[in-house]
């Protein structure tokens, strides 16, 4: 039988250890997906109902799983579908290889049906490396060339295989002159430590700190170790970016939690006070919520260094792997005797979780959305993987949610796109087919794909070991977060054309399709809930009555910012009543102990 193209390349995608495809099949592909069968589904096809949804999952297997991820698209509108996804790997600097189709060499230029121009297309999104292949012998280096700078640059890449191609006799590179030769499958990426004269420098300016603040991010997953031995020598309080939310266990009571707009009071209160700061791996971009310019003497730590000392004025920076900077540091670090600082911090972040409790309980109608995420707190398996979606269902997830070591959690941190809550989350069962996964999604995204990928749920659940995945909707019919921005930031109430959305039961859907669906939507029924989804052999949706009135409030907002968002909500907004006594309920909780 002829060895085609397509057959090398799932072949060498095999050799480089890939066992899942994400993706959607289409004409432009057909060679690769003729292959596919021929080679007993290897790597396995994981077909999505939308190609937008297959790079997600690609993005959140990848995030979950440190391994490179790839999907797959047909040419023309299949390719053009990927872009959203794609992106979200490359602002959250996640390896993701695109293999899309095109028109047949013969016919490109030709206007011919579902011709784009599709290295135009990818440049910006693939700009580390998108290439198309025109003859075999562009194969294997083509393909592992994507993969290595997916893996180098931490980035998203592309490769384009005209349809005929695919189906062309494979014949390897001559290794000769103009033929490109590829050595075996296989990168390694490189432990790169600052020079010692910088990690001495930052030293005297972390050891002249009485109020050491630290700041991580997704980059300092490897050295959680390390942040922790400097946080104790120095007494520092531990903030973290919402891709760094699961770094380090909230259940540490120095580690402040989420920072900025969606960030948690101490952690605003440990910035606002810190006379140093110390930056791992994170390239969080609101200034606003770092320490005055001025105020504090910063040192920054990242492997990259084009992110380095650009979201504040960092005195000593220091490009290299995390943890092994960490490691040449820790030994120049001083002990800091005085502990009062310490002391602070944790006091403000007992107090922290204290209010969190007691917003969580504010009444509602139906359900505090606050409530949802802080009973789920006690009951959350240890293994246990979480995405949330961008909107409101951020908001909760980066101040109500408690984690413990070993729990993983992932959201859209940089784009904030709609629609990778229910995706990631299957994303992240075939990263770990053995850990139950739970997604946190609005309706506003659950009717924007997340219904539609109940069905792939569906499909692939008896593919793992531990068949829970539970997709819990908040259901309040409202684009709730752009309805408080608008309130909060344009100054506009709630304009209901644009922003209340049609009743759908989530769980009778789920229902429909053969999986578990239940409703809530009374306060004590939360917890009992939990309890049955969590017990459960398979899928749920949870369906769950949130009030779209409960205001997310930033915890740092004082009563006069809150006063400008109640007189833009008395303009005219339709739920000007609830909003302004529940807000001045929530609000109320935080400052019982101030």
């Amino acid at each position: 039988m002829t060895r085609t193209v397509a057959d090398h390349l799932l072949e060498r995608l095999r050799e480089w250890g890939v066992e899942y495809l994400f993706g959607y099949p289409g004409d432009g592909i057909n060679g690769i997906i003729a292959a596919l069968e021929r080679a007993d589904d290897n790597p396995k096809f994981i077909q999505a109902r939308h190609e937008e949804m297959s790079a997600f999952e690609a993005v959140g297997y990848a995030k979950l799983s440190g391994k490179p991820a790839v999907c797959m698209a047909t040419s023309g509108p299949g390719a053009i579908h990927l872009l959203n996804g794609l992106y979200d790997a490359k602002l959250d600097h996640v390896p993701v290889v695109a293999i899309v189709g095109q028109t047949a060499r013969s016919a490109m230029g030709g206007n011919y049906q579902q011709e784009v121009d599709l290295l135009s297309l990818f440049k910006d999104v693939a700009s580390e490396y998108v290439q198309m292949a025109t003859v075999p012998a562009q194969f294997p280096n083509l393909l592992d060339r994507a993969i290595r700078i997916a893996m180098d640059e931490r980035a998203p890449t592309a490769i384009i295989i005209p349809s005929d191609l695919q189906e062309v006799e494979y014949e390897p590179p001559a290794h000769a002159f103009k033929n490109v030769p590829s050595s075996a499958p296989g990168y390694t990426p490189p432990v790169t430590v600052a020079p010692t004269q910088e990690i001495e420098r930052a030293a005297e300016v972390i050891n002249a700190g009485e109020k050491v603040a630290i700041l991580i991010g997704q980059g300092a997953r490897s050295a959680a170790a390390e942040v922790h031995e400097v946080a104790e020598l120095t007494g520092a309080g531990v903030a973290k970016a919402l891709l760094g939310k699961d770094v380090l266990p909230d259940t540490l009571p120095y580690v402040t939690g989420s920072i900025g707009l969606l960030g948690t009071r101490p952690s605003w209160e440990l910035m606002r006070d810190c006379d140093t700061l110390l930056i791992v791996g994170s390239n969080f971009p609101y200034t606003q919520f770092l320490p005055d310019f001025g105020q504090a003497r910063a040192v920054q730590i990242d492997v990259d260094g084009k992110l380095i000392g650009m979201r504040y004025p960092t005195e000593v920076n220091l490009v290299g792997d995390a943890a092994e900077t960490l490691r040449q540091l820790i030994p120049r670090l001083k002990k800091n005797k005085n502990r009062s600082w310490r002391k602070k911090v944790e006091k403000n972040v007992e107090r922290w979780w204290e209010t969190v409790e007691r917003e969580a309980m504010v009444e509602a109608d139906p359900i505090n959305p606050m409530r949802l995420f802080y009973e789920l707190n006690d009951r959350l398996p240890k293994n246990a993987i979480l995405t949330a979606d961008s909107g409101s269902a951020a908001n909760w997830y980066a101040r109500d949610l408690r984690l413990p070591s070993g729990v993983r959690g992932t959201l859209s941190g940089t784009l904030a796109t709609m629609g990778p809550g229910v995706p990631y989350a299957i994303g992240a069962k075939f990263a770990h087919p053995d850990r139950p996964a739970i997604a946190f999604v609005g309706d506003g995204a659950m009717q924007m794909n997340g219904m539609a990928e109940l069905i792939t749920i569906r499909r692939y659940a008896d593919r793992w070991q531990d068949r829970r995945l539970i997709v819990a909707v908040l259901h309040n019919n409202d684009l709730n977060q752009v309805t408080w921005e608008l309130r909060a930031m344009g100054g506009a109430p709630k304009f209901e054309e644009s922003q209340v959305l049609p009743e759908v039961s989530y769980a009778g859907f789920a229902s429909m399709i053969g999986l578990e669906g239940i409703h809530v939507d009374k306060p004590d029924e939360i917890g009992p809930a939990w309890d049955r989804a969590l017990s459960a052999d398979g899928p749920v949706v949870l369906d769950v009555r949130c009030d779209p009135d409960i205001p997310p409030i930033p915890p740092h907002a004082e009563f006069s910012q809150i006063k400008d968002m109640t007189e833009a909500v008395l303009k005219g907004d339709p739920d000007r009543v609830g909003i302004v006594k529940k807000g001045i309920k929530t609000k109320m909780q935080e400052l019982i102990h101030r």
